[in-house]
């Protein structure tokens, strides 16, 4: 009976066969051959240099929206590298470089007090907006980059002045380069994170750094040419402006590639508009046609982009009583409120690990979030949606959210469309949670409260 000849296939990460070795019988001296098989199709020598800048498995490894995202990136690397060499011939100016008279002492100090602001700055930075840089990664993204930009402006201006206000110019443009170093360095990290499927997050660091390398060498190659070209001013500020603007657009264009798959607010607010029109939710790449770059913290759109409210996530037991009271001691924190309304809301959302107050007052509306011990990402994503629905409910019939002083019949509006709200909010969660995992959310990651905040427990 003749054994079934035996075939060893070998495939690199994404699948693909490399080889195939197939093992022939031994003959009388008890000897086997073992024949390798290569694939008719092999890479041309271009593909083998590409894979020595992506990451191994690529594309399977990593998402779908990574190669639109890299081929921008590498543009706007190039263009702002060539940017670059027009500043730094124009600091280079500024701190005396060809000037007989300029002092190599006060050269030095000018390069400490511009160290030192960007330092300063940038303890200033991360400690104030650190975590706002993950959940808002791709406006930060563009915005480091316009940061930069203006940095090279004023670095470019700064011969124009004199030395005492140059040097608060350069000193300031430092400051820029270093918000920039942060905020840039952060959301990188983060979209890295969402490219790398496979779990590769280092690799694929390491294969972004030899891109960067790359584009760098050729920018600064273009840069020298163009340098050595352009040297009078209104050359300088023609192609420094076509760069720049090069600049940012190219970084505009891979930040919308990118489709992330985290509710963070405005994601959120546009998950629940969807949700409310359609009865399903859509997929990452649909909101990311929908979202805007730049927007502002807490709002509540409504259906047609009017701002409805703001809602504050994560918000102190202080700053909740303040928006609920008729009185409030500035100095020690006190507050006087309307009989019962504390205990009662607290009993409204005794099962809920949050708690959610509108102040109708202000205009436009405040909705204000305390947040429990032991709040998971869900229970704050039914609290946006619950301020979306609060924020509907009072631009709709203004007569809901009216004061909270009781009206005769004993029945407090307030509560009422408070209840309503939470139990909507509850459901559209619990009806749609499954398919938004099906799609591609990660529900596990917290993307919604951008500020350091608290937690409270109730005894």
């Amino acid at each position: 009976m003749s054994k079934t000849a035996m075939r060893i296939t070998e495939s690199d990460e994404a699948g693909n066969v490399l080889a195939t070795y197939v093992p022939s019988p031994g003959g009388q001296d008890r000897l086997s051959r073992v024949d390798v098989i290569y694939p008719a199709t092999t890479k041309s020598l271009w593909q083998r240099s590409l894979d020595v800048f992506l990451p191994a498995g690529y594309p399977h490894s990593v998402t779908d929206d990574y190669l639109e995202y890299q081929i921008y990136d590498s543009l706007q690397a190039f263009s702002s590298s060539i940017a670059g060499m027009l500043s730094s011939r124009a600091v280079l100016s500024s701190v005396g470089v060809g000037d007989s008279t300029a002092s190599p002492t006060a050269s030095l100090l000018l390069s400490v007090l511009q160290e030192s602001a960007g330092r300063i700055a940038t303890i200033f930075f991360a400690h104030r907006f650190g975590t706002a840089l993950e959940p808002e990664c791709k406006m930060y993204r563009l915005l480091a980059d316009v940061l930069n930009d203006i940095a090279f402006i004023l670095d470019v201006l700064s011969p124009v002045f004199p030395k005492p206000i140059r040097v608060v110019i350069l000193s300031f443009s430092s400051v820029l380069r270093a918000l920039c170093g942060v905020a840039a360095g952060s959301a990188k990290a983060s979209l890295s994170a969402h490219f790398a499927r496979w779990g590769n997050l280092g690799e694929l660091n390491a294969k972004d750094s030899s891109q960067e390398t790359v584009i760098s060498l050729l920018g600064m190659l273009a840069g020298s040419v163009v340098v050595s070209w352009v040297t009078t001013p209104t050359a300088t500020w023609t192609v420094l402006i076509l760069l720049l603007s090069i600049h940012l657009e190219t970084n505009r264009r891979a930040v919308r590639a990118v489709s992330m798959r985290t509710l963070n607010r405005q994601r959120a607010t546009l998950m629940y508009r969807h949700i409310k029109q359609y009865r399903s939710p859509c997929t990452p790449q649909k909101i990311a046609q929908q979202e805007h770059i730049f927007e502002r913290d807490g709002v509540l759109r409504g259906t047609n982009g009017q701002i409805l409210a703001y809602c504050r996530v994560g918000i102190s037991m202080s700053d909740l009583m303040s928006s609920m009271a008729t009185k409030q001691n500035r100095s020690t924190k006190s507050a006087h409120l309307f009989s019962d309304i504390l205990s009662t809301l607290l009993d409204l959302y005794k099962d809920e690990k949050y708690v959610l107050w509108s102040n109708t007052s202000s205009k436009p509306l405040q909705v204000s979030v305390v947040v429990k011990e032991g709040a998971s990402t869900k229970d704050i994503l039914v609290a946006w949606w619950q301020a979306c629905m609060v924020a509907e409910r009072v631009a709709e019939k203004p007569e809901d959210g009216l004061s909270i002083a009781k009206p005769e019949n004993g029945v407090d509006e307030r509560f009422t469309m408070l209840r309503q709200t939470k139990e909507q909010a509850v459901g559209m969660l619990r009806d749609h949670q499954d398919g938004l995992k099906k799609l591609g959310w990660d529900l596990d990651v917290n993307a919604l409260q951008t500020t350091s905040s608290v937690r409270i427990s109730i005894a």
